[in-house]
């Protein structure tokens, strides 16, 4: 099924030129210019040698200049970057939204104008290089894409997925006929031209979901293992209504708790749409996490370099549609935010990225668990069939997302070298399944801190770290997930 692959990837390379002049070079140069001119498109070479089609840089415009010189953009063997300027990489993002369009299967966290935020502002900072991998059928159409990026440690060269830690779902873009169809031959073949490539000993690819949208992850027809984390989701039927999705009796709670908010002037729930909103929102939020953090002795994840500008510049980004690549819903008054819940939403699922509350008295009514009522209420009068809080058990989640997305993790070896990794990987993951396993073991691990979070009750939703408070609160959560 699938005949080629396409690389983009931030590295020095050497060409590899015919023997002995065998083989005609055969290039074209686009003359270019950094700013918008109506008569210049972007930089770019065009090089075929040694029977492949090489790419060097794909400024604004490339396509078009490939479509006038007869080749196809799907005919690209190699795409070199020599550096990451706008103007040498604005014409990448054709080949990609081609892939996100509803005729494919993807994840709202694999969308371009999302991990192009992130690869900017913290996967270069970390030295980690864009890996793409396009999988195409003999006329050079793209049926795949592999979002990786590619990195050298202790001399085993990895790719893993872009987004790192900051995407809940990690999975290729495909189109749908090839999801529903790929055989275990056909991603076997793949992961063999990878390997002949010789750019990767070992491809880690983590947090997979096994189905989206009821068609099979191609991925998983390759050796894989169950992750180590967990996803709680709630699934929409068609025709649910408010009372199956969130219990009737905790529903009433939450009334009564937010009947001490609405007497606030202002009081509302809102989806951010409004650029001078949305900032305002990231400066609480940036203020306030960091707090709670602290407040919980764990380390502030947002501290570490480019997070924030990455999620600034992906909550401010415009989808077709209109909405934002990540999207933010606010409870507030006149006074101050009261709390917020950040995630990525299709037309079908939303997903929990971030999420964080008022550090103020106000938070003794709740106000994290009544936004989440908020967005349930929200997606599920628009038709959507799925939510989730993100990665993590607590027990706030389990109230209202009573099943477990399948997850898995795959490392795969493209090398004698990337043999020995995916021992050493595939050995760590199988210590962490058994720590977690073990609640003796999963509390030594966790330490004292745990001990030194404050339960308060239903004070919100504060994403991974914020709720782990309601372990505390673990007889009161069961007798409502009862109710």
């Amino acid at each position: 099924m699938f005949v080629c692959w396409l690389f983009l990837f931030g590295l020095d390379v050497n060409v590899a030129y015919p023997d002995e002049g065998r083989e005609r070079l055969q290039g074209d140069a686009i003359t270019a210019s950094p700013a918008p001119r109506p008569n210049r498109f972007g930089p770019s070479t065009l090089v075929e040698v040694g029977g492949q089609v090489l790419l060097f840089d794909a400024g604004r415009g490339v396509p078009i200049r490939m479509g006038q010189i007869g080749v196809p953009l799907g005919k690209i063997d190699v795409l070199f970057l020599t550096h990451f300027h706008s103007d040498h990489v604005s014409g990448i993002p054709d080949v990609w939204r081609s892939l996100e369009s509803p005729n494919h299967s993807a994840t709202p966290y694999q969308r371009f104008d999302s991990l192009a935020a992130w690869q900017r502002r913290v996967g270069q900072r970390a030295g980690l290089s864009p890996f793409l991998v396009i999988a195409r059928d003999d006329d050079g159409r793209p049926l795949g894409l592999l979002p990786l990026v590619s990195r050298t440690a202790f001399g085993v060269r990895s790719a893993s997925f872009m987004g790192g830690t900051h995407s809940t779902f990690n999975m290729g873009l495909w189109q749908r006929e090839v999801a529903a169809t790929a055989t275990e031959h056909d991603l076997q073949s793949l992961t063999a031209m990878l390997s002949a490539r010789d750019e990767a000993d070992v491809l880690v690819l983590r947090r997979q979901p096994t189905y989206w949208r009821d068609l099979q992850n191609p991925l998983r027809l390759l050796p894989h293992e169950p992750s180590t984390v967990h996803c709680p989701v709630r699934t929409i039927e068609p025709g649910a209504t408010t009372v199956t999705l969130i219990s009737e009796s905790l529903r009433r709670r939450l009334q009564r708790k937010e009947r001490k908010l609405q007497s606030l002037a202002g009081y509302r729930y809102y989806i951010a749409s409004d650029d001078v909103d949305i900032s305002r929102l990231l400066d609480w939020f940036f203020q306030v996490k960091p707090q709670r953090m602290a407040q919980q002795k764990l380390p502030s994840v947002f501290a570490d370099p480019g997070v924030q500008e990455f999620i600034r510049s992906a909550c401010m980004t415009k989808l077709a549609d209109g909405g934002r690549a990540i999207e933010i819903h606010a409870l507030e008054c006149d006074e101050e935010v009261i709390a917020i819940f950040a995630g990525v939403a299709d037309d079908h699922r939303f997903s929990t990225m971030f999420n964080t509350y008022t550090m103020s008295r106000k938070a003794k009514f709740s106000p994290g668990l009544i936004l989440m009522r908020y967005v349930i209420d929200h997606f599920a009068s628009q038709s959507y069939r799925a939510f989730d809080f993100g990665i993590g058990l607590y027990d706030y989640k389990l109230l209202v997302c009573p099943d477990y997305e399948p997850i898995f993790d795959s490392f795969i070896p493209l090398s004698v070298r990337g043999r020995f990794a995916v021992g050493a990987i595939s050995a760590v993951n199988e210590a962490k399944r058994f720590v977690k396993s073990n609640p003796a073991l999963l509390d030594i691990a966790h330490g004292p801190s745990r001990q030194l979070v404050r339960c308060s009750g239903l004070s919100g939703v504060g994403g991974k770290a914020d709720l782990s408070s309601t372990h505390a609160c673990a007889p009161m959560f069961r007798r409502w997930r009862g109710g």
